[in-house]
């Protein structure tokens, strides 16, 4: 396969394929790796409902772009049930992020499945109440987001469950893995660690217990649940070298290309772990931002990429976590270093 004749499926310049949208920051977890560093009470200088209401129907010009309404915890904002019915009414399709909180309750689940939303995510980040609790900051997590599992699959609401891969969770992933698909998850996507926020005081693994990890999700049955990655594109290189098989889940979609973040202030960022502000839905339209700033170009274009993600076979269809480089070495345009490459690695993929 020639790399650059493969370039253009794999870039997405008219419009992203989902926006994460940060409705508010406030939460009342405490999570050691939050990207948001989320306090409990909602900043004064959020998007007003009419404010958020005129984002959606820019968006809906590139329907049927996703939503994800995301936080801190968009259930800490009282018009969360109105901008999904307005989303909805766009004919935006429409996901939730919620915290496993009090204020998730089975009663707003039921809302979630009746208003249209089409996923709902949970996080989990241990296979028992003292990992999982110890991560999330308060007592009990643990126990909510089980019973929150349960109650959404009982509802018919799909369920996602978003786990951290950190040193402090490697060894724990297995059992976590059981235990999604003990819940019924439709989905499993697993978040890695990028240095920002609370998570800046986590540690890293190390790229070569990346790649053996990546290994074994690539040989999980698939599909009970769909394991995904969040963060690390270059387990779409795995599948192929370890499986044969080509594009992966989302190939070519990495910050910037395929994914916009809105700030519950406004701002927009190429994701919610790349903090590189490229404009404001307050002067601008979001469509036109992702278009036609110059931090969003750039990101679409790996070939200008440098170091190892600049010259890999493979870097359209991954392209590496922008995110991870950037913390790493303050370039958003450098190379990934949780990616292990080698030049065996490099002669298979040529050789495809």
């Amino acid at each position: 396969m020639n790399d650059r004749t493969a370039a253009k499926p794999f870039r997405f310049e008219a419009a992203p394929l989902r926006v994460y949208w940060e409705l508010t920051r406030a939460c009342d977890l405490a999570c050691r790796h939050c990207r948001a560093a989320a306090v409990h009470q909602r900043h004064p200088g959020e998007l007003t409902t009419a404010e958020c209401r005129a984002v959606l129907r820019e968006l809906a010009r590139a329907a049927p772009l996703h939503v994800v309404f995301t936080g801190g915890d968009p259930f800490k904002r009282p018009d969360l049930y109105d901008l999904i019915d307005a989303a909805r009414e766009l004919e935006l399709p429409v996901s939730v992020s919620p915290s496993a909180t009090p204020l998730l309750t089975a009663a707003a689940l039921q809302e979630l499945r009746a208003r249209g939303v089409e996923a709902m995510s949970l996080s989990l980040d241990g296979s028992a109440a003292d990992r999982h609790d110890a991560i999330r900051g308060v007592p009990g997590a643990f126990a909510q987001t089980l019973d929150l599992a349960r109650a959404a699959v009982a509802t018919a609401l799909p369920l996602q469950l978003n786990t951290l891969v950190s040193r402090e969770t490697l060894d724990d992933l297995p059992a976590i893995y059981a235990l999604t698909r003990e819940l019924g998850a439709q989905r499993w996507s697993l978040f890695f660690l990028v240095q920002v926020g609370r998570g800046a005081v986590l540690e890293q693994i190390s790229p070569e217990e990346c790649e053996t990890l990546m290994r074994w999700l690539a040989d999980l049955p698939r599909g009970h649940p769909l394991v995904t990655t969040t963060e690390a594109p270059h387990y779409r290189r795995v599948v192929r070298e370890h499986t044969g098989r080509h594009g992966g889940h989302g190939a070519g979609v990495r910050d910037g290309n395929g994914i916009m973040f809105i700030s519950h202030t406004g701002e927009v960022y190429p994701s919610g772990f790349l903090p590189l502000v490229a404009g404001s839905v307050r002067t601008a339209s979001p469509l036109t931002i992702y278009r036609d700033s110059a931090l969003f170009h750039r990101l679409r274009k790996p070939d200008t990429f440098v170091g190892r993600c600049g010259t890999c076979a493979l870097r359209e269809e991954c392209g590496g976590s922008r995110a991870r480089a950037y913390a790493d070495s303050g370039d958003p345009f450098g190379e990934d270093p949780l990616c292990l490459r080698s030049s065996e690695a490099e002669a298979a993929l040529a050789a495809v």
